[in-house]
């Protein structure tokens, strides 16, 4: 059986679904067309850029960057907040749909997937039509575009969805790896960072096909065990298998890959306290408790690592997990360069059992649950305007961060 491969990624994800929103409220006015962002409370010191349009790109607006910074680029820009609850909606219709062809998806993130389209193709033929239809199908009934790579492999097909954007399909098979990925510059293979690129230059490899024809031996000074590694990223190699993992009881994480390296730490707490902020919303929502916290860095050369605590009790309170997850950072984080974080909670259960100690206060947590469940209607009846968890405690966590 041929391995045909699928990436689904959704273009410009948290701004398309905050349109489709307004749009559905009888706004007249599409954000996806003016200079806007998706971005959390503008008079807050740790409000960033979740997402722009591609009006507010052409500015030079980026990805996690402050409010404050992007509003200087762009003084016309609007500033939209996030609505985790709808963007979870629209995921899992997105999701749903896809499911009606196969079972085989294994999901990146809330708007990215890929599919393993090989064990279907005698039920749907020729891939690059279906994946055609599939791009307008999608378009036609949930009304945001879609990118789609279509190749023999995970990597391969990930790099097709990012060749010319938006609503677009794309492929990368085998015997166009050559023709399509070889003259790319070396920055755009997937997996290699700014840094690492930088590197490369230095050794005279600038492009992706450079870099897929050099020596193990070359690489090995300069980037030790991931050497072989890289050659074969550039030369399309990636043998790993679609993984649907759909266990119920499996852990809920999200990460985000950076637009540029951060080394503040300030910096990664801002992020770290978003990427918290919307998966212990899901969590809630599901009535279920974490006794595991882990904190997810890879840094400019994407090695990965993790860094995890037990807790003596489970918890879904957003200030309970943030204030784990920053402890987690500043106990793994070596100051390098990070180009991608995230949040990961396991060992999850459908009750908590908190068990009191001394220093409890078991009055002040209750009120803390409740007002946080209070927030999270707020914010799936009025958008994340209405009102911010973190904003609550804005001046605990400058008072306690000052250093940084």
């Amino acid at each position: 059986m041929e391995r045909i491969i699928f990436h689904i990624d959704v273009n410009n994800a948290f701004l398309s679904w905050t349109a489709i929103d307004l749009l559905n409220k009888g706004s007249k006015y599409d954000i996806r067309n003016s200079y806007a962002v998706i971005g959390g409370d503008e008079t807050a010191r740790r409000g960033i850029v979740l997402a722009k349009s591609m009006p507010a790109k052409k500015c030079g607006i980026y990805t996690s960057e402050t409010l404050y910074s992007a509003r200087k680029k762009c003084p016309a820009l609007r500033i939209f907040p996030p609505n985790y609850k709808w963007y979870q909606e629209m995921s899992a219709r997105l999701f749903q749909l896809l499911s009606e062809y196969t079972n085989d998806i294994e999901i990146f993130s809330i708007d990215e997937c890929s599919l393993d389209y090989g064990k279907v193709k005698h039920l749907y033929g020729d891939e690059v039509k279906f994946a055609y239809a599939l791009k307008d199908r999608i378009k036609k009934e949930l009304g945001f575009t879609v990118n789609i790579g279509v190749a023999n492999n995970k990597l391969c097909a990930k790099m097709a969805s990012d060749f010319t954007k938006p609503d677009k399909v794309h492929t990368l098979f085998q015997h166009e790896i050559e023709g399509k990925m070889f003259p790319l510059p070396i920055n755009e293979l997937f997996g290699v960072g700014k840094k690492s690129s930088e590197k490369l230059r230095l050794l005279h490899i600038d492009t992706i096909g450079d870099l897929a024809h050099t020596s193990v031996g070359l690489l090995y000074p300069y980037f030790k065990n991931q050497s072989e590694h890289l050659i074969r990223i550039a030369n399309g190699i990636d043998d790993s298998p679609v993984n649907p993992d759909q266990e119920e009881n499996k852990g809920i994480s999200s990460t985000t890959t950076l637009s540029h390296d951060v080394t503040l730490k300030s910096e990664l707490y801002m992020i770290l306290n978003v990427i918290v902020e919307n998966i212990t919303l899901t969590l809630r929502g599901q009535n279920r408790y974490a006794s595991v916290i882990a904190v997810i860095l890879k840094d400019q050369y994407f090695h990965s690592y993790t860094h995890q605590r037990k807790l003596n009790n489970a918890t879904n309170l957003t200030s309970e997990v943030f204030q784990v997850a920053k402890e987690l950072l500043d106990e793994c984080w070596k100051g390098e360069p990070i180009r991608l974080i995230g949040a990961r909670l396991d060992h999850l259960t459908k009750e908590s059992n908190h068990q009191v100690s001394l220093f409890d206060s078991i009055e002040e947590r209750e009120q803390d649950l409740v007002l946080e469940k209070t927030v999270d209607q707020l914010k799936e009846k009025f958008g994340g305007k209405i009102v911010r968890n973190a904003s609550l405690k804005d001046y605990s966590f400058l008072k306690n961060n000052k250093q940084n």
